[in-house]
């Protein structure tokens, strides 16, 4: 088993498919940076993930920029 930690960074992850895949990144012990332009439903992503939450980065961004 390997001891390195897994790390993910998801744009979008607020809403639709970037939620989805935050969520089954979280799921299966990543560390994810959640990133997305309304802090607010990244939250929400983070609160929903439980236990697995404390893995989880919300960063409000515009990849855009």
């Amino acid at each position: 088993m390997s001891t390195t930690a897994k790390i993910a960074l998801v744009t979008g992850a607020g809403t639709g498919v970037g939620r989805a895949a935050a969520l089954a990144l979280l799921r299966a012990h990543y560390k994810v940076v959640l990133a997305g332009r309304r802090a607010e439903p990244l939250e929400n992503v983070k609160k929903e993930a439980g236990a697995n939450g404390a893995n989880a980065l919300c960063v409000s961004t515009d990849v855009a920029d």
